[in-house]
């Protein structure tokens, strides 16, 4: 039995220590926004976070991640509301949207760390998420949208991340 938090709420899984942590997530959890594209820790599909850092949930044997906390797409906003949703919606970012979760998973992560990229350390971060459509473009204007508009607003962009009990910011988000 291994247990981990995901999305804040406590979860065990009873699965091989060796099996990857997408198959609990989708397959004994029912959190399916976390995709399989490749198995290989290639595409960027299954990203998740992990202790707020971004993983390839592909490769990730769930005893890794025993009593760490573990974000899905599920767990970035409870009402799909973060800026990066908004933003991805606004400029029209998916086509087929497969890979979509793990695009917006892997751009919270940079968001988290640097609050306002260049477009260039944007392409950077991202460049190890694959989409198949092509709308590489429409992804970095939708991250730069979500930076603009989450500098503007309040809370924070992270979803919680980087916040300790009551909000307060913990001493690595005050030294991002």
């Amino acid at each position: 039995m291994v247990s981990f938090v995901v999305n804040g709420k406590e979860a065990s899984v009873d699965m091989p220590p060796d099996t990857p942590l997408l198959w609990a997530l989708r397959d004994h959890l029912g959190l399916t926004g976390t995709k399989f594209g490749c198995g290989m820790a290639q595409c960027g599909a299954c990203t998740v976070h992990v202790n707020g850092n971004p993983a390839r949930s592909c490769v990730t044997p769930i005893s890794a991640v025993a009593g760490k906390k573990i974000t899905t797409i599920e767990g970035l906003s409870p009402n799909g509301d973060h800026p990066l949703q908004k933003a991805w919606i606004a400029e029209q970012t998916p086509q087929c949207g497969y890979c979509q979760s793990g695009q917006i998973m892997s751009a919270a992560a940079l968001l988290a760390k640097n609050k306002k990229p260049t477009r260039a350390q944007i392409v950077a971060h991202m460049s190890g998420n694959i989409c198949r459509c092509g709308t590489y473009n429409k992804i970095v204007a939708a991250i730069q949208r979500a930076s603009r508009e989450a500098l503007t607003s309040t809370p924070s962009p992270l979803a919680g991340e980087g916040r300790g009990e009551g909000g307060a910011l913990t001493p690595a988000a005050k030294e991002a």
